[in-house]
C-alpha cells in the first residue's frame, strides 16, 4: 500500500519533469527575456545545450548552414549566461562548467566536419574559452576580495 502512495505521489513530479525536458528553444528564448535575471544564467545555458544538440544533428544530416545558425545561438546564449551570471554573482561556477562541457562537444563536432566547414566552429569554441576565461577570473576574484576582507 506505502509502494503504491509513493507511486502516486511520484507520477506527478515525474511527468512535470518530462514536460519541462520538451520545452523547445524558442520556449526557453521567450522565457530568458521575461525572466528573473537570477534565472537568466540556467535558461540561457539550457538554450545553448539544446542548441548544440541540434548543432550536432544537423552538421551529421549534411544542413551545414542551419548548423552553423545553431552554432552561433551556442556562442551568443552562452554569453548571455556569463552576462547574467557575472550580474548577479550566481551561477558563477555551474555556467564555468557547462560551457566548458560545450566547448568539449564541440570539439568533437569540429573533428567530424569537412576542412572547410571547421572555421566557425573553431571561432565558436575560442569565444567560448574566452566566456570560460571572464567566468574563472570572476569567481577567483570574488575569493580574493574575500580574503583581503
Amino acid at each position: 500500500m506505502r509502494r503504491l502512495a509513493f507511486i502516486v505521489l511520484l507520477l506527478p513530479l515525474a511527468s512535470g519533469y518530462g514536460a519541462a525536458r520538451d520545452e523547445t528553444v524558442s520556449d526557453l528564448k521567450s522565457r530568458f527575456e521575461s525572466a528573473r535575471p537570477e534565472d537568466r544564467p540556467e535558461l540561457a545555458i539550457r538554450v545553448a545545450q539544446l542548441q548544440l544538440r541540434e548543432a550536432d544533428r544537423l552538421y551529421a544530416e549534411g544542413n551545414v548552414d542551419q548548423a552553423r545558425a545553431a552554432v552561433d545561438d551556442i556562442v551568443a546564449y552562452s554569453e548571455k549566461s556569463r552576462e547574467a551570471a557575472v550580474e548577479t554573482r550566481k551561477h558563477l561556477k555551474n555556467v564555468e562548467i557547462d560551457v566548458r562541457k560545450i566547448a568539449e562537444k564541440l570539439r568533437d563536432i569540429k573533428r567530424t566536419l569537412a576542412f572547410e566547414d571547421q572555421p566557425p566552429v573553431e571561432q565558436a569554441i575560442r569565444r567560448l574559452e574566452e566566456v570560460r576565461t571572464t567566468l574563472l577570473k570572476e569567481m577567483f576574484a570574488k575569493e580574493n576580495k574575500r580574503e583581503k576582507k
